[in-house]
């Protein structure tokens, strides 16, 4: 197992301060899904801009959640809708919409699959030209079953989760389901100790080895972080168990 904490490279401004649920970064600019009824949305923007430039709401009777990049285009997961959204990330226009077979919360592209989350133990590897589910993998932490996985984004060979509730993330390997990876994210969720929704909801991996976009649920901030050797004592599974 390896422990992480994180640098805070520099502190941004989180445009529109919507409620996350999903980040994706390319060439310097950032999509972000958002969610609740009636508010859902799919935002583009420069980083480190203090307002979108671009913003697409969806219908009310959708909760937008998780995004990925994938061939060119955006897949935007529902939430207890059963459909997904496919999104011409240029115009912020909807392609088409596709059923879905499950509750979504965080997806992301993952070599030749696209991965998704449903709150649970459990990572689908789906085809990334329809969502169809191909295969199954059990996320353990330790041998045990590692519930909560939310957010989703894909570096250095590993999927890298935030954990429902808990001041982390994780890195898991893909092939195993074994958590390898543990980060202490608790230098960026404390700085939002006051907020109504101080959730940790939005990992987005910038290009760059061991760095990432964080922010969380109308957080007033988001952050630019590097992945650093953790301490002995903050060296511990219980940042993700609690």
């Amino acid at each position: 197992m390896r422990f992480h904490r994180l640098e805070v490279l520099r502190r941004l401004p989180h445009p529109g301060r919507g409620f996350t649920q999903g980040l994706v970064v390319r060439g310097g600019v950032v999509w972000e899904s958002t969610g609740l009824y009636g508010r859902s949305a799919l935002c583009h923007y420069p980083l480190g801009a203090d307002r979108p430039d671009g913003r697409a709401p969806l219908p009310v009777t959708l909760f937008a959640e998780g995004i990925c990049l994938s061939d060119g285009q955006i897949w935007q997961l529902t939430w207890q809708e059963g459909v997904a959204l496919r999104w011409d990330p240029e115009t912020l226009a909807i392609v088409d919409t596709v059923p879905y077979d499950r509750e979504g919360w965080g997806i992301c592209r993952a070599a030749e699959h696209v991965l998704t989350s449903d709150g649970s133990s459990e990572l689908v590897a789906r085809d990334p030209a329809s969502l169809e589910p191909l295969a199954i993998t059990r996320v353990r932490l330790d041998g045990r079953r590692l519930d909560g996985i939310n957010d989703l984004d894909w570096a250095a060979g590993l999927v890298w989760a935030n954990i429902l509730g808990r001041p982390c993330l994780v890195g898991i390997d893909p092939a195993s389901g074994e958590v390898s990876d543990i980060v202490d994210a608790r230098p960026v969720m404390e700085r939002h100790r006051g907020d109504s929704q101080a959730v940790l909801n939005g990992v987005a991996w910038l290009g760059r080895p061991g760095e990432f976009l964080l922010t969380g649920k109308e957080w007033r901030n988001m952050y630019q972080v590097r992945l650093a050797d953790a301490p002995p004592r903050s060296r511990s599974a219980r940042l993700v168990t609690g």
